[in-house]
């Protein structure tokens, strides 16, 4: 209990793909490249670093290391962000820990804690997730069930039960 209070308002703690699970601040200090202080509202990733350090570099990534091809980038630079333009996130962020998955597409996100129902919330209007939309919303929730199944495929996210029948986690 004392884990979700940490996290207050938000909804749960580390390990879920809930906001109080996976809502941290990222706090950018470079004088020479980034001025004044500002928030960026805007929600960023993990998956974001590689591709700002890439950016920042002014690099490219590759495509293929030896005879191996690489994987591509998930993220999206934070550059812009750091020195102070306009930024938004152009495409969806997905999560998967230990069966919990969710997705976020703009202002919307779904979000499923294993073994449950997808749920759906507006985190312009509910950044706490306590309305769950996904029945007053079924086309954006059917929408976003079908990008995270199809990101899940690529990247090759392992169905959590299967992983628990056979106890590989």
């Amino acid at each position: 209990p004392w884990a979700n209070a940490s996290n207050t308002p938000f909804r749960l703690y580390k390990h879920w793909v809930h906001e109080g699970g996976i809502s941290t601040p990222l706090i950018a200090y470079w004088p020479a490249r980034i001025g004044g202080g500002r928030i960026v509202h805007s929600p960023g990733h993990v998956i974001d670093i590689m591709a700002t350090c890439v950016d920042v570099a002014g690099a490219e990534y590759p495509e293929w290391y030896g005879e191996r091809e690489v994987t591509p980038l998930e993220g999206e630079s934070l550059l812009p962000a750091l020195r102070g333009e306009e930024w938004t996130r152009e495409r969806p962020i997905y999560w998967e820990h230990e069966g919990n998955r969710a997705v976020r597409m703009d202002r919307w996100k779904l979000v499923s804690k294993f073994p449950g129902d997808w749920e759906l919330y507006d985190m312009i209007e509910d950044r706490t997730e306590l309305v769950d939309l996904a029945g007053r919303h079924r086309p954006q929730r059917d929408r976003m069930i079908r990008a995270y199944d199809e990101w899940a495929e690529r990247v090759e996210v392992l169905p959590w039960e299967r992983l628990r029948s056979r106890r590989l986690y």
